[in-house]
C-alpha cells in the first residue's frame, strides 16, 4: 500500500483502467495504441505507478470451483477494534485463507474468503480463526464473484460513457 497520495493524471487513469480489465492479455503495445502515447510511455507510467504503489500487484483470478476447490466460503467475523488489522494479518496465516477485509464500522468488521475441501476442512478454518482472535459470525458460500475496473479510471467515449 502506498505511504502518500500520489497524484494520477487522465493517462495513469486510463492505463489503470485498462489493466484492470485484463492485465494478463494486455501489452504496454496495444494501451499506447488506444490511447495514442508510446509504448514506452506506457511502460515508464507503469513503472511509476507500481513504484509509488498506486499499482500494489496483478492478481490471478481463480475459479476454485474448477480446480477441486468446492467450499468457497466467506466468514464474517468480529474482532475487537484496537486489534483488528493485527488479527486480520494474522488471519492471512491460517491456510485456507485466500483474502481478508477489514471493515471499519460495525460489529462485523473482518470479513474473511476462505477455500475449503469439505466440512471438516471449514469447520478447522473456524476454530483457527476463533484461535487468532476472531469471533465468527457468519458463513456465507460465494457462489459468483464479479468484478469490474473502477469506472473513475475509465476514458469517455464519444457519447460520454466510460469504457
Amino acid at each position: 500500500m502506498a505511504d502518500a497520495e500520489y497524484p494520477i493524471d487522465d493517462l495513469d487513469r486510463n492505463i489503470i483502467y485498462a489493466l484492470q480489465q485484463d492485465a494478463r492479455h494486455t501489452s504496454a503495445s496495444e494501451i499506447a495504441e488506444s490511447l495514442d502515447v508510446s509504448a514506452r510511455t506506457v511502460r515508464n507510467r507503469i513503472t511509476k505507478l507500481e513504484e509509488a504503489g498506486v499499482i500494489a500487484g496483478y492478481d490471478v483470478d481463480v475459479d476454485y470451483e474448477a480446480a477441486g476447490y468446492q467450499l468457497h466460503t466467506l466468514i464474517v467475523c468480529t474482532a475487537p477494534i484496537h486489534e483488528r488489522e493485527e488479527v486480520a494479518q494474522r488471519a492471512l496465516d491460517v491456510s485456507g485463507v485466500v483474502a481478508i477485509r477489514e471493515v471499519m464500522t460495525g460489529a462485523d468488521n473482518v470479513h474473511v474468503e476462505v477455500v475449503g475441501t469439505d466440512g471438516n476442512d471449514l469447520s478447522r478454518i473456524g476454530r483457527d480463526l476463533n484461535d487468532i482472535g476472531l469471533e465468527v459470525v457468519d458463513e456465507d458460500l460465494i457462489r459468483n464473484e464479479y468484478t469490474r475496473p473502477f469506472h473513475q479510471f475509465g476514458h469517455d467515449d464519444a457519447e460520454g460513457e466510460s469504457t
